[in-house]
């Protein structure tokens, strides 16, 4: 995303990415090839480096089969579901509203949460901006403190509204509409980076249904490999470097960034810069920054006040719900980013004074199906798992079943952190990240409340079964992971400042999640992006400050 601003504003970027061009023709609408077997995941860098995970130290290590990240230019966004959030207002001042609020005795043990350096208002021009460069479907709900019923009644005020209409709908989509109303709650079709209508020369959307783990046939999806990059290398001053590994940020004798190393084909190369932003999403820039030593950081790039890895937490296992209907949901194909939301019990959109949590969830419903994952389902019990009598009940019910969306508040806490793994290597013989992570009594809280709303939800649709997962455990890697670079002013506790620069080495920027000090009950792309673009907007005005005067 940065890579606009700053080839806009006139300076040459070098963009260096570890995996390849990717265009339409590679995007097949697949099942197998896409869900099954992982295209394009499974075949590409990030697979070695797959990073291992312990809910405690002195727990076992247990390491996923694939990485939910993948390397081409345009990274992850090019598979990812799409869906465009903005957090809320109370997501940037967590702890002192919560103190406000209920007291500081309400702020759970352990944890370290701190408000971000800025609020809601400071980031949401920036929210704008992408939201337009990139293309995103949605009804507003408050723009400019006029409120919309047909949009979300408790988002923060925006400038204007969404570039397109929000997605279509289904029959299902406004059956749970209708039912969430008869509720009292308020239901609203959640903002998509995909197309409802033709925007910038590209196509709309075809609801083909393949946006769960795959790329866009007809570039409705807006990745920024089909918006910002390609308006970057058509000013003449973004160079893409691809199949570019890059193992170490170099550093001079005073600290200051001097460029990176990489690895094609074996061949180590190094690019000079007078600035290094890192953007390789939380697990890999808080794993770059620590293989990053040197005499000036002996415990990794910017980690002389070792925050690098720690204020880590992610969305993981969300302890989802499904429900089973005694009709058709005629919800075939579609994207995950098709659906209605309910925030009633978002953020602190609730009164907290009687609950034992702060935080909360939102409610997403969807429209997403295909034959294989129908026909891997759960039987509910009502059927075995082979033979005739399932295959029976899969004919009546493959469309008749429905798995909530449930994304919650996670907060940062002492014992949750990053390191390096000291045993697990990638191919190149460096170590990989080791998550040590759990979810704690207060996001198990928020768990069972919003399975309850779910719960409550889906039987007022005509639901006649219901099922609930776990509330959560040990956080394996997930595309939603946010911190172990976190933004704020004090150094003593963050790793870059408000602009996203490095406390320590201030020609080192990071963009990304890594940087974000809450997660909201949300993902966290928009945010990220919104972010990327200020910090290279920040460098832009300021580059000769920035920069290093070299001989």
């Amino acid at each position: 995303m940065a890579v606009l601003p700053l080839a806009q504003a006139g300076l040459d970027v070098i963009g260096l990415e570890a995996g390849t061009w990717l265009t339409r023709r590679d995007f097949a609408p697949d099942e197998i090839r896409n869900n099954v077997r992982n295209w394009p995941m499974a075949v590409q860098k990030a697979n070695g480096e797959v990073p291992t995970f312990r809910a405690t130290r002195s727990a076992p290590t247990s390491r996923a089969a694939s990485h939910p990240m993948m390397n081409a230019v345009g990274g992850t966004a090019l598979h990812y579901w799409a869906q465009s959030w903005r957090l809320n207002p109370w997501d940037f001042k967590v702890a002192s509203e919560t103190k406000r609020r209920y007291g500081a005795s309400r702020i759970p043990k352990g944890s370290t949460v701190e408000d971000w350096p800025f609020g809601y208002e400071e980031l949401e021009p920036y929210y704008d901006k992408i939201e337009y460069e990139m293309g995103v479907s949605g009804q507003a709900g408050n723009v400019n403190g006029k409120i919309d019923p047909r949009g979300n009644p408790f988002e923060g005020p925006r400038k204007r509204p969404y570039p397109m209409p929000p997605l279509r709908g289904t029959d299902f989509l406004e059956k749970m509409a209708v039912s969430a109303r008869s509720l009292g709650w308020h239901a609203f079709p959640g903002p998509a980076s995909i197309n409802s209508r033709s925007y910038q020369n590209r196509s709309a959307c075809m609801y083909h249904g393949f946006c769960n783990k795959g790329g866009c046939h007809v570039d409705a999806k807006n990745s920024p490999h089909v918006t910002t990059i390609p308006r970057a290398q058509a000013t003449g001053r973004l160079t893409v470097v691809t199949r570019a590994h890059v193992t170490q940020i170099e550093v001079d004798g005073e600290g200051r960034a001097t460029g990176v190393s990489y690895v094609t084909d074996g061949v180590e190369y190094f690019q000079p810069a007078k600035v290094v932003l890192v953007a390789s999403h939380t697990y890999e820039n808080i794993r770059l920054l620590l293989l990053s030593k040197s005499k000036v950081y002996p415990n990794g790039l910017s980690n002389n006040h070792g925050q690098v890895g720690r204020h880590y937490f992610s969305h993981h296992q969300g302890a989802p719900v499904s429900a089973l209907f005694p009709f058709n949901l005629n919800s075939w194909y579609g994207t995950p980013a098709q659906g209605i939301a309910v925030d009633d019990w978002a953020d602190d959109n609730f009164d907290h004074t009687g609950l034992d949590f702060i935080g909360g969830g939102n409610l997403w419903v969807y429209s997403d199906r295909r034959p294989v994952a129908a026909a891997s389902g759960s039987t509910w019990g009502r059927a075995p798992a082979w033979g005739s009598a399932w295959k029976a009940f899969i004919k009546a019910n493959a469309d008749r079943s429905n798995t909530a969306y449930l994304q919650k508040t996670t907060l940062p806490y002492e014992d949750n952190y990053v390191d390096l793994d000291p045993v697990v290597k990638d191919p190149l013989g460096l170590p990989v990240c080791r998550i040590t992570a759990e979810f704690k009594e207060n996001e198990r809280a928020i768990a069972a409340l919003i399975q309850d709303k779910m719960e409550q939800w889906y039987r007022a649709a005509g639901a006649v079964d219901v099922a609930r997962g776990p509330l959560g455990g040990a956080m394996g890697p997930s595309t939603h992971a946010y911190g172990g670079t976190r933004m704020g002013d004090n150094a003593d506790t963050n790793v870059v400042n408000r602009w996203g620069f490095s406390h320590e080495a201030p020609n080192l920027g990071v963009l990304g999640g890594s940087v974000m000090g809450t997660s909201g009950a949300r993902n966290p792309t928009l945010t990220a992006q919104a972010l990327a673009w200020r910090t290279a907007e920040h460098l832009a005005k300021n580059f000769n400050a920035i920069a290093p005067k070299r001989a």
